[in-house]
């Protein structure tokens, strides 16, 4: 990678977990547990569709050891990682069958595929394989919040797309 290149990547990184801590710091959407917008998967998402796998990789492997920092909670690092590596592999299946402009149709099933791998992990954490129970839950608000940030990414990238792939 360059120099320019690291540059773009260091500045969608912060740009990431600038939208990450102004999220933490939101009164919580629903009374549910783990419901969030997930504003700053609009960043993985964008660069996933325009700069491809190994730089959005980076990216959200940043976000999510930084963001656990600053959220001051390591334990939320597993359960993070567990989602945003299933939501990185769903964006990485999806953006080899769909087009630039159904990116926010990926942006949908990362967020359930996100949503699936917290419950997951805890599931294994708690031991308690009743937590699944919750799936559902999850999955609905995964579609609501995916769809969002899938619009917003889609947006994003049909205005400044073109510029980062420079």
């Amino acid at each position: 990678m360059n120099v320019k290149g690291l540059a773009r990547d260091a500045v969608l990184t912060a740009v990431a977990l600038g939208i990450f801590v102004v999220e933490l710091q939101l009164p919580a959407l629903t009374p549910i547990p783990g419901v969030k917008l997930g504003l700053a998967n609009i960043v993985t998402v964008v660069a996933m569709f325009t700069l491809g796998w190994a730089d959005a990789a980076g990216i959200l492997l940043c976000r999510l050891v930084l963001g656990s920092f600053f959220a001051g909670n390591m334990m939320a690092l597993l359960y993070s990682a567990a989602g945003g590596t299933l939501a990185f592999l769903t964006l990485l299946l999806l953006r080899r069958v769909l087009a630039e402009n159904q990116l926010w149709v990926a942006s949908v099933f990362a967020a359930m595929a996100h949503n699936l791998g917290q419950v997951l992990v805890a599931a294994a954490v708690t031991a308690t394989p009743s937590i699944f129970v919750y799936l559902p839950v999850l999955l609905v608000s995964g579609i609501i919040t995916g769809l969002l940030t899938g619009l917003a990414a889609q947006y994003t990238v049909s205005r400044v797309g073109r510029h980062l792939r420079k």
